[in-house]
């Protein structure tokens, strides 16, 4: 089993200011334990990349990167200069999270039109990828077109920073695997993982890259049952995850889920929403998509369930932070490692 963990600049939840500092101490210990790849996210709040550089110099062999940026807020050159900088600082450790966002993030928090968002990641990455390689940038696009050969200079470690997007319609995960290193799944049922890797093969084949290597890492999120009062409480929080993606993040999630087996659950759960029952929407949630989309249960089922997740398919589990200060931490993950 591989593992990545999600490590947002401030691990606390609140306001307190010295919990980035805590979190740096979460990075340590768990790139001590293993952990491979570190990741934080941006959706509309603060930006992800000081943060990332903060990481990069208190850390020195774990993956570090987005997951995820989205592609309309900045200009592919303004990320290739940035990862310019973070990619040599790391020593050549740096891995870019991309994804599309949606309309509501692009329109109403950063003021830019959500249009031909496929279309746009497209060039996004195929820019990105010229300007890290050291090639001028003679790019003609239906979005970007670029024709005065500008370079980006600087100390490279190497010519190419992997790619992974975070995709969950059809659409976007063949055209992952036509020009990314790797794929950001959420809420992805594990007994799809297998017919994941053929849609990525497909994408790679039709760009003429049959034998192209991937990396499946999906948001992983763990529950852990002890058989206290507190379990029930920890089962509906589990719950609300996916009933917030449901019916608070647009249609993409919810249509993903209802397209892979879940439509009776996606169905209840957004009837009793709009009828404004939060309980009821929440446990229209049922066991059986909980335990196909997330892990949950005692610490020895929970291995298991880790370790089904990465026969099927998963090849770098993307745990979201565990509870509690650093040392209670470094014991969660290490009791998930072992």
């Amino acid at each position: 089993m591989r593992f990545g963990l999600l490590i947002g600049l401030n691990s606390r939840g609140n306001d307190d200011s010295s919990g980035w500092q805590e979190t740096l101490e979460k990075a340590r210990i768990a790139e001590s334990l293993g952990i491979e790849f570190l990741s934080t996210g941006e959706a509309w709040g603060p930006s992800s990349v000081p943060w990332l550089t903060a990481v990069a110099l208190n850390t020195s062999k774990v993956s570090i990167g987005t997951s995820i940026l989205n592609v309309f807020s900045r200009t592919p050159a303004a990320i290739a200069q940035d990862y310019a900088v973070l990619d040599e600082l790391s020593e050549g450790r740096m891995i870019l999270g991309l994804g599309t966002s949606g309309a509501n993030v692009i329109e109403h928090f950063h003021g830019v039109p959500f249009t031909k968002p496929l279309r746009r990641l497209r060039e996004y990455v195929e820019i990105f990828n010229i300007l890290i390689s050291g090639e001028p940038l003679n790019y003609d696009g239906e979005i970007f077109q670029m024709q005065r050969g500008f370079r980006l200079n600087y100390h490279r470690v190497r010519d190419h920073i992997p790619v992974y997007i975070a995709a969950i319609t059809p659409k976007s995960i063949r055209q992952t695997g036509e020009i990314a290193d790797g794929i950001l799944p959420i809420h992805w049922p594990k007994a799809l993982f297998g017919q994941l890797r053929e849609d990525l093969q497909a994408g790679a084949a039709a760009a003429g890259q049959p034998d192209k290597p991937f990396t499946i890492a999906p948001y992983t999120k763990v529950t852990i049952l002890d058989g206290s009062s507190a379990d029930e409480a920890k089962r509906r929080q589990a719950q609300q995850l996916l009933q917030f993606y449901i019916n608070r993040m647009g249609v993409f999630y919810w249509q993903m889920l209802e397209r892979n087996g879940f439509a009776e659950e996606v169905q209840n759960s957004k009837a009793a929403w709009a009828e404004r029952d939060a309980d009821g929407s929440i446990a229209a949630i049922s066991d059986r998509m909980l335990r196909s989309c997330q892990v949950i249960g005692p610490i020895e089922e929970v291995r298991e369930q880790l370790q089904e997740r990465a026969d099927l398919g998963a090849d770098l589990q993307m745990l979201y932070m565990p509870p509690g200060d650093p040392a209670q931490v470094g014991r969660t993950l290490e009791s998930l490692m072992r």
